[in-house]
Parts: structure tokens; C-alpha cells; sequence
């Protein structure tokens, strides 16, 4: 897969991975929309893109909200083509400690990790199915594997995510329409900048290499680094008593 002249929706691009996916896409030839809460960020963006010779438009939004989403894309789509590949990077975190579940907390990292994800690929799957090729991708998280300490709601919400777009791959099997699921581990942002005891910590640019490489080669999922999503897999496997002495020993702190 060749970038030059696609077009491409990211949410959640006014930082972190999403911000660094935008740029990267945007010098390799894409044109990029950005789509997230905060205009003024996403204006710095796009003038960084445009000011490189690159194209890009910004949309204020929020994926809880499926009509801002809908017509992002639209706009997208007539100012600079088809969407030919859709991001669903945007995604928060809290700590959600099992002694006193912050039920507020819990709600809001499910309706933007989770439904806002849904609410992504379904503002865009329509038209691909119509021209019979596209692709979505979801940006999950190795926290889909197993449950981790003071992490129910993001771990939940991942795994939600997981489960969903690869529900979405086996409908959309024939459709022309390709659908990608990116596992990373523990990335260098703002959502981690408070987090320790982080293994295999990566800085942005590493991660977003490793993301445009797997979605240039079709990959229905792909996981990464390899040592930790060997060790997240592994686990998988691991009796309950085990994996929760592994789990408290090594999870990282917030």
C-alpha cells in the first residue's frame, strides 16, 4: 500500500500517537483530516502539515457523538476524496481501583475508548462498502489481553474494542472493506507521562513506524513490542494464581 493521494481520518489526532500518525501519513503523501476536541490543537497540526507542503483539514469533535463523525467524514470526502483508511486512535485512561470503583470514571473511558470506536467505523464503513474497498483501523491496547491492577475501565474498554472491530473484519469478509487491530504496549504520552515500572517504554515516532508499517501490509492484528505481547500472550495461559502474583508484581504503578 502506497500513501500518495489516499485519504485518511484519524480521531484523537491532536496528540500522542494520533498527532504523530498525522504527520507521518500526511509526509508520505496522504491527505489527513484530524478529528478531536481541542480546534486550537488541531489548527497547530494542520498549519504544521500544510506549512511542509502535505494536506490536511481539522474538525472539532467528539466520537461520543456519531454526527460530528459523520460529518467530518463528509466533509473530508468532498474536499479531498473517498476515505480510504480511518483511525480510531482517540482513547483516554484513568485509575479505576476495584476498593472504590469510580463509577463516573468507568462510564466516560468506555463511551470514548469503546463506543467511540464504533461510532468511527460506522461513519465511514457505508461508503466503503458502496465502492468495495477501504479499511479501519482501531488502536487498542496489549490491556486487552487480561485484566491489569487499577485499570478495569481502560482494560474493558480495549477489550471491547478488540472484540468489535475483529467482529467487524468477519462481517466485512468479501466486502473489499480490510479491518486492522494495533495492540501496543506502553507508549511514551501523555496518557502514560504519570504511569512507572512501564516495560519495554517507547517513545512516539518508534510506535508510529511500527503502526503505518502493519496497516501498509494489510495485517488484521498486530501486536508490539514483541517481547512484551509474547509476555501478555503468555499469560493467557497462566492458572488465575499465577497470573495475578505476575500481574501485581509487574503491572505499572499509577
Amino acid at each position: 500500500m502506497k500513501w500518495t493521494n489516499k485519504v485518511v481520518l484519524i480521531t484523537g489526532a491532536s496528540s500522542g500517537i494520533g498527532r504523530g500518525l498525522a504527520l507521518e501519513l500526511a509526509r508520505r503523501g496522504a491527505a489527513v483530516g484530524l478529528f478531536a476536541r481541542r480546534i486550537d490543537i488541531l489548527r497547530e497540526v494542520e498549519a504544521e502539515i500544510v506549512s511542509s507542503g502535505g494536506r490536511a483539514m481539522a474538525f472539532a469533535g467528539d466520537v461520543v457523538r456519531p454526527d460530528t463523525l459523520r460529518e467530518a467524514a463528509w466533509k473530508l470526502e468532498r474536499a479531498f476524496g473517498p476515505i480510504d483508511v480511518m483511525i480510531a486512535n482517540a482513547g483516554i485512561g484513568a485509575s479505576t481501583r476495584g476498593q472504590n470503583l469510580p463509577l463516573d470514571d468507568v462510564s466516560r473511558i468506555i463511551n470514548v475508548n469503546l463506543i467511540g470506536a464504533a461510532n468511527s467505523a460506522a461513519a465511514v464503513i457505508p461508503q466503503m462498502v458502496r465502492r468495495g474497498s477501504g479499511r479501519v483501523v482501531a488502536i487498542a491496547s496489549l490491556a486487552a489481553y487480561r485484566g491489569l491492577p487499577n485499570s478495569a475501565a481502560y482494560c474493558a474498554s480495549k477489550a471491547g474494542v478488540s472484540k468489535l472491530y475483529e467482529s467487524l473484519r468477519v462481517d466485512l469478509r468479501g466486502s473489499g472493506v480490510g479491518v486492522t487491530v494495533i495492540f501496543p504496549g506502553f507508549v511514551r504520552t501523555k496518557l502514560t507521562a504519570n504511569h512507572s515500572n512501564m516495560l519495554f517504554l517507547m517513545d512516539v515516532d518508534t510506535a508510529v513506524t511500527k503502526i503505518v508499517r502493519a496497516i501498509e501490509r494489510g495485517k488484521q492484528s498486530y501486536s508490539f513490542p514483541w517481547q512484551l505481547a509474547g509476555f501478555v500472550r503468555a499469560g493467557l495461559f497462566f492458572p488465575i494464581w499465577l497470573y495475578d502474583r505476575v500481574a501485581l508484581r509487574y503491572a505499572y504503578r499509577q
